[in-house]
């Protein structure tokens, strides 16, 4: 696989940058420890680097630190939504990622179901439940009967598996739409697919090497992924060099057809001699020490510290000049 990625700044091109971590969403405690490695990655580097925690008083944090760009790694809502870019966009300050309207429909994963559904990328068969919607055991079992024997429930704007749920029987269905309705007022079912769990990371239009993930638990889950000592990576993944070749075209397809730039990751489950089902695109992906993206990157002897830089340039493409120094009211 050919990758072409050439780091082409210097320290000082970049300005004073702000590393957006933590947040109030329910992914805070994993975007503290991506944005913690950011910070760090950066500052080894030289780059003029502060952290700002935008719970509180973020347009006074911009301002009185003078900030010239932003390294987003805020996971979840209010900061993988479009809400923190359309909020960076005003002020003109350049950010990384992608914009504000493709950050808000990869976040709302009904939405992007349905336009790869449109566009016969093949994805799970699935149904919503609203909040305001009554629920019954006669909607549970006509649910089950359309779309077999194992559901998975998830919110439908939450990550890192937060409120997501494994059911077999109605009872668990039915609990399970209720847990997913405490994070959002749509709740996704999805059929299961028996299957392994592949991800590609996709960094400036290229993607990484897929990386396979396996897991003794019985899903691919919050504890698994950011906990867990038992879950194993594989890159190489195990696929052939023509499946490699067809999961990455997929993947740059689908994070395209929603708008999205810069950065991100595309996961998938691939049933044993079936095709690759396509399960989510994350736009501001996790990068901690146990994160996909680092992992893919390594793979093609690409740092920490050269991936988060590769990360940081993509700020220049949203933007055509960077935010005058000192003033955040452009």
């Amino acid at each position: 696989m050919k990758i072409n990625l050439k780091l082409i700044r210097k320290p000082e091109d970049y300005g004073r940058v702000a590393v957006l971590l933590g947040g109030s969403s329910a992914e805070r405690e994993v975007s503290l420890r991506s944005g913690n490695a950011v910070f760090n990655a950066l500052t080894k580097q030289n780059i003029n680097t502060i952290k700002i925690d935008p719970v509180s008083n973020l347009f006074e944090q911009l301002k009185d630190n003078n900030v010239d760009r932003v390294f987003n790694i805020l996971h979840g809502r209010d900061g993988e939504d479009g809400v923190i870019q359309g909020f960076l966009k005003m002020l003109g300050i350049p950010f990384t990622g992608s914009d504000v309207t493709s950050s808000a429909v990869a976040m709302n994963k009904l939405l992007c179901k349905q336009i790869w559904q449109q566009m016969n990328i093949a994805t799970a068969n699935f149904s919503a439940v609203n909040r305001e919607d009554k629920f019954t055991q006669e909607d549970a079992k006509n649910i089950f009967e359309k779309q077999g024997n194992i559901l998975f429930v998830k919110p439908v704007k939450e990550g890192s598996s937060v409120g997501m749920s494994k059911v077999k029987t109605i009872n668990e269905l039915i609990e399970a739409v209720n847990l997913a309705h405490q994070y959002d007022e749509t709740a996704l079912i999805e059929s299961f697919i028996d299957g392994e769990e592949y991800t590609v990371s996709i960094i400036k239009g290229q993607a990484l090497p897929s990386i396979s993930m396996r897991t003794p638990r019985e899903f691919y889950d919050y504890e698994a992924k950011y906990n867990a000592t038992t879950t194993e990576y594989f890159c190489p993944s195990g696929l052939t060099k023509e499946e490699e070749e067809k999961l990455s075209e997929i993947a740059l397809s689908a994070f395209k057809s929603i708008g999205c730039s810069g950065w991100g990751r595309v996961d998938f489950i691939r049933a044993k001699n079936s095709e690759f089902q396509i399960l989510e695109v994350n736009t501001v992906p996790g990068m901690t020490e146990s994160s996909l993206v680092p992992k893919a990157a390594k793979s093609l002897d690409i740092s920490f510290e050269e991936l988060v830089l590769h990360i940081l340039d993509t700020s220049f493409d949203n933007f055509t000049s960077v935010a005058c120094h000192g003033e955040v009211n452009h």
